[in-house]
């Protein structure tokens, strides 16, 4: 009978999309309502999605065998394996919906990493510092296939599946995530049904960041409602929380247009206005899914009746 694969959990990066590239801290967590797994399984899947998710593992195979012949990737990567699988029929089964924020790319960095890398970082036992950014640096290089450019940080968590708290380019620490089941308030995830490319809204982001005045809002408010949300969160103050994310759902509602659905507009500004919820970016944003902040999550949903709403996890 052949070896099963692992899987791969998804993840959600809860506080730090796009100010963590001006290294704000970051934090993101396992999410194990989805995952996906490398298989040559065929039974009762969807024929067509395999073809095409074997056809991005034999361009992801060509992509790492330029890397390493560059000597770009620093790995003892066993890349004819590689190749052979993939030619065989290997494909990625996955639950991770693609273009929604939540990994979908960085399952399968792990999951290729975890399989054809012969001096593999053990997640049997929590890594040290020093060999947490190795890894982080590794899988950024693999990932960047996928994105053109990766920080790392989502391929990251999908291997080692621990809470990790990120703090500059050189800060990566798991960390102690306690969640209150017994908590009347909420964080939760909002399914927007449409499917985003994170590349051209980093792209976006980017050209934003050569004007001064935007650089200047992102230093002085969305760095510091960022870093303050993730304090407040992982200290357990949740009265310090919903202060700072009030204003992180007011900035990203004003000077992150293009990242929120239109159609969910409206309900973004009836959170702010009213106290009741907040809404903020779920990674890239431009559609995937909203995360939301409340402290009566059974009104909140009331509120957003109609609306597909997963609970992430009590406050």
């Amino acid at each position: 009978m052949p070896k099963q694969e692992p899987s791969f959990n998804s993840k959600i990066l809860l506080f730090g999309e796009y100010s963590i590239i001006q290294d704000s801290m970051g934090l993101t967590l396992p999410y194990e309502e989805f995952k996906g797994k490398l298989t040559f399984e065929q039974n009762d899947l969807d024929k067509e999605a395999i073809t095409k998710s074997n056809a991005h593992l034999v361009g992801f195979a060509d992509y790492i065998a330029q890397q390493l012949a560059t000597g770009s990737l620093p790995i003892d990567f066993d890349i004819a394996a590689f190749r052979q699988d993939v030619a065989q029929g290997m494909h990625f089964h996955s639950s991770i919906p693609q273009g929604f924020g939540v990994g979908s790319s960085g399952a399968l960095v792990a999951a290729v990493y975890g399989k054809y890398t012969r001096n593999k970082v053990n997640i049997d036992e929590t890594p040290k510092k020093e060999e947490i950014l190795g890894l982080k640096s590794v899988l950024a290089k693999m990932e960047s296939y996928f994105h053109g450019s990766s920080s790392g940080v989502d391929p990251l968590i999908c291997y080692l599946n621990l809470p990790l708290l990120i703090n500059g380019k050189n800060g990566v620490e798991p960390v102690k995530v306690e969640m209150n089941n017994a908590g009347k308030g909420a964080i939760f995830l909002i399914d927007t049904g449409i499917s985003r490319s994170t590349e051209p809204l980093v792209k976006y982001y980017m050209q934003r960041m050569e004007e001064p005045s935007f650089r200047e809002f992102v230093d002085k408010q969305l760095k510091p409602f960022a870093n303050n949300c993730i304090q407040a969160f992982l200290d357990g103050d949740k009265e310090t929380l919903f202060a700072y994310m009030k204003l992180l759902s007011k900035f990203q509602f004003e000077h992150f247009k293009p990242m929120i659905p239109k159609l969910f507009n409206k309900m973004w500004k009836r959170g702010i206005d009213s106290g009741e919820y907040y809404l903020k970016l779920c990674g890239a944003g431009g559609g995937g899914f909203i995360l939301g902040f409340t402290q009566n999550f059974e009104q909140t949903k009331k509120q957003l009746k109609g609306q597909h709403i997963e609970l992430l996890c009590n406050i």
